[in-house]
């Protein structure tokens, strides 16, 4: 099934970090060639300046392709790059907020790092659900616990969100996490930190694909 508010199945996070070396902007060119849909910019430790200056080279870039640009935590850049929308976790700016003072946001994501959330009104305010971490991960180490699929199962079984699973998700866990119910996946080093980002991306939106023809078999 897709969500028709949120049709995206390979969401891209990406810092220039995470390129490790490589140009960001190429690596995100590539990623979508190869099927990415939807790209985050993540960037933790940059100015605003700064984060707000790789948004608009970014931007300028995917927009070719028509890919929306979902800004990280950041609701200044978001407004002044004119983002697609934004995601942002617990400790960040809350969802009722940014729907209070960012009208024009599309696209509004929120991480889950544990099941209460789930009954907040960040929640209902958000338009689609980051579950954070799927498994254990080195790029997030502030996080509680890892989903695992069995988290997912429990997540899809509450709410209607369209989920967006991430947290070291690879080619070999992908279609297990489709299958347990996640609407999209969502990689960084997967894709950005691979020798070929439109090769990763490719083996990534295959094994999406799998994983959707098997589930539309069994309704």
């Amino acid at each position: 099934m897709t969500n028709n508010s949120f049709p995206y199945r390979l969401y891209l996070v990406i810092s220039e970090e995470a390129c490790a070396g490589k140009n960001f902007l190429s690596v995100a060119e590539e990623a979508i060639k190869g099927g990415v849909d939807i790209i985050q910019l993540r960037e933790k430790n940059a100015s605003n300046e700064e984060f707000l200056d790789k948004a608009l080279r970014l931007k300028e870039v995917i927009s070719r392709y028509n890919v929306p640009l979902i800004i990280n935590d950041n609701l200044f850049v978001a407004k002044q790059v004119e983002a697609f929308g934004i995601h942002v976790g617990n400790n960040d700016v809350n969802p009722t907020e940014i729907r209070k003072t960012w009208t024009a946001c599309k696209s509004l994501g929120y991480s889950i790092e544990y099941l209460e959330q789930l009954y907040n009104e960040q929640t209902y305010t958000a338009d689609y659900l980051g579950i954070s971490p799927v498994f254990k991960t080195d790029t997030k180490t502030d996080t509680v616990t890892a989903w695992g699929l069995d988290g997912i199962r429990q997540i899809r079984s509450i709410t209607q969100k369209p989920l967006v699973a991430i947290g070291n998700v690879s080619a070999i866990n992908t279609r297990d996490i489709i299958e347990a119910g996640a609407d999209c996946v969502a990689v960084v080093s997967a894709i950005c930190a691979a020798e070929n980002p439109q090769k990763a991306a490719l083996v990534l939106r295959k094994e999406i694909e799998k994983a959707s023809v098997r589930a539309s078999s069994h309704h």
